[in-house]
């Protein structure tokens, strides 16, 4: 039976979403006085008092949920507290709201995926990930084998684990070493902070890797692997292993939000232009199964991780993280999910949703 919609009584007010497309905000055709820039805040109407309210009516409505359970797959992530919860909103120009547990850290999981796929864009370009990975939404599960047999390595993306350890074995670095440092760094900078890796969770996802091994042979084979196979799924493991809090997630996300630049530290991580490519990748395959579910109601691109953390990127406005670890069959924080479309129905920031003139 299908799952039924995670945001469930919502459903009647979900926009039909056509096409994941680059994103046009109707406040783009305000009109802006001579000499003059507004901030975001000015020019989509997110004002602190606003997004505070959404903010703490989105906790309030959701802290008592009890709904999902940890994923248990990965040993050491059914020890994770199911009672963290926070929320991390990063606006592009630099302003942070935050509410619930940022202390607690967890595993980012395959939110990761975007963040590397970010880096092989920088480094390699748009065409080169599209021809050596693929960036179509697969239809099938996330580690799944079948997707790439149907397809012979190809027309696979890099938000699901065949596609994520192919983007790792493409990162620039000479060996497994330098191709680790790479990706941390880009992590750090994104993040605006000196990310750490989980040791427990590495070792406990090293210990029970051989369907992602398996994976990355079957893409050797057909000539969709880059770099050892071993060590480039060595790799994949250990960024999944990065630990973060919401904080960290929110900045992360307002960093895509803002065109690859930090809004905390003003560094430039990626252009404009990498970004943007990002992001689509991020509206059709972001959450796993429910993918189409999430951009049909929200409208926002998103990454989700099994380690219970969701981002979503508003372009020019915000970024806006939550982790909470029980999640749904599709390996998906049902706290976070409804969260964040909470967060977004009242700040009324669904790109698809346009009041006629």
């Amino acid at each position: 039976m299908k799952r039924a919609l995670f945001f469930g009584k919502y459903c009647a007010t979900a926009v039909l979403v056509l096409a994941a497309v680059s994103i046009t905000m109707t406040a783009g055709a305000q009109k802006k006085k001579k000499g003059t820039t507004p901030s975001a805040a000015a020019t989509t109407g997110l004002s602190k008092e606003n997004i505070e309210a959404a903010i703490n009516d989105a906790y309030n409505a959701n802290k008592d949920s009890k709904e999902g359970k940890n994923a248990d797959y990965i040993k050491e992530l059914a020890n994770v507290d199911p009672n963290i919860y926070g929320i991390a909103l990063v606006t592009a120009d630099g302003t942070v709201y935050t509410k619930g547990d940022l202390d607690s850290r967890v595993s980012i999981q395959s939110i990761s995926k975007v963040f590397t796929l970010a880096r092989v864009i920088e480094e390699h370009g748009a065409k080169y990930v599209m021809d050596k990975i693929g960036v179509d939404a697969t239809g099938l599960r996330f580690n799944s084998i079948v997707a790439i047999e149907l397809q012979k390595g190809k027309e696979i993306n890099p938000l699901v684990n065949p596609g994520a350890i192919a983007a790792v074995s493409l990162v620039n670095g000479a060996d497994s070493a330098a191709k680790w440092k790479n990706i941390l760094q880009t992590h750090d900078e994104f993040a605006g902070a000196d990310l750490q890796l989980n040791g427990p969770v590495y070792i406990s996802e090293a210990g029970d890797n051989l369907r992602n091994q398996a994976i990355a042979h079957l893409l050797l084979a057909y000539g969709r692997m880059y770099f050892d196979p071993v060590q480039s799924t060595d790799v994949y493991t250990k960024q999944c292993a990065i630990n973060v809090n919401a904080r960290d997630l929110g900045i992360m996300a307002a960093t895509l939000a803002n065109g690859g630049v930090n809004p905390i530290t003003k560094k430039k991580v990626v252009s404009p232009e990498t970004t943007a490519f990002t992001l689509s990748v991020m509206a059709t395959a972001g959450l796993y199964d429910d993918s189409g579910q999430w951009l049909y109601a929200v409208g926002l691109p998103a990454k989700s991780g099994v380690g219970g953390g969701i981002i979503a990127v508003c372009p020019g406005k915000f970024g806006i993280a939550v982790i909470s670890p029980p999640l749904n069959a599709a390996g998906n924080s049902v706290k976070a999910q409804k969260t964040i479309y909470d967060i977004v129905k009242k700040l009324n920031v669904n790109p698809y949703l346009v009041q006629p003139k």
